[in-house]
């Protein structure tokens, strides 16, 4: 991994508690395809509850808790580990972790499959203006495969999967834009997740 996982607060621990915020300082940048897994961070990712997750606090939706958790397991790059979890969450948030899983095995269509499982996610909202944003910062060519990115009004997970694939297989030179969209989807993601797993819903 390279460089440190980027967040809105200066200190993650502020935001998301001491054990989730001490795992997120120590992800960084992932690789669009696999990655080198984190053994510094193994034991305590294996030993994370839903206690040690949401530093005690009452948890609400133990779903999204562990959509949280495979969150964590991707971004240390233990892939198999975090769609052992996501594979078992029946909800369209849990297929959006389960389809980036595979989206970075790389099986594209099967990351496809799941992203079809997830129709329209409230995170997209959010994720169309961080994309175009991050499209402007890096220039994007206006007429090369990345140009949706500077222009779609709604999110459209499979022309990012296809972006995804072109930068993989050598057909696109987007590969750092591609790992900073994900990143913010990941941020984004994750963020809705917490945030959920711990509100009381009426």
């Amino acid at each position: 991994m390279n460089g440190k996982f980027s967040t809105t607060q200066s200190d993650p621990t502020t935001q998301y508690g001491t054990s989730c915020g001490r795992l997120l300082t120590a992800g960084g940048l992932c690789e669009l395809v696999g990655g080198e897994p984190n053994a510094a961070v193994y034991s305590e990712l294996s030993n994370l509850n839903e206690s040690l997750l949401f530093d005690g606090g009452l948890v609400c939706d133990s779903i999204m808790a562990s959509c949280c958790h495979s969150a964590l397991w991707l971004l240390h790059d233990y892939l198999d580990e975090s769609h052992e979890i996501s594979q078992s969450a029946d909800t369209p948030t849990g297929s959006y972790w389960h389809g980036i899983m595979h989206r970075r095995e790389p099986d594209f269509s099967n990351a496809a499959y799941w992203f079809r499982r997830v129709g329209t996610h409230p995170v997209f909202a959010e994720l169309v203006i961080a994309a175009r944003d991050l499209a402007r910062a890096a220039q994007a060519d206006e007429h090369a495969d990345q140009a949706f990115l500077l222009r779609q009004a709604t999110w459209d997970p499979f022309r990012f999967i296809d972006l995804c694939s072109a930068a993989v297989e050598g057909r696109s030179n987007c590969d750092l834009l591609c790992r900073q969209v994900a990143e913010a989807e990941w941020r984004l993601l994750f963020d809705y997740c917490y945030r959920e797993a711990c509100s009381k819903h009426s």
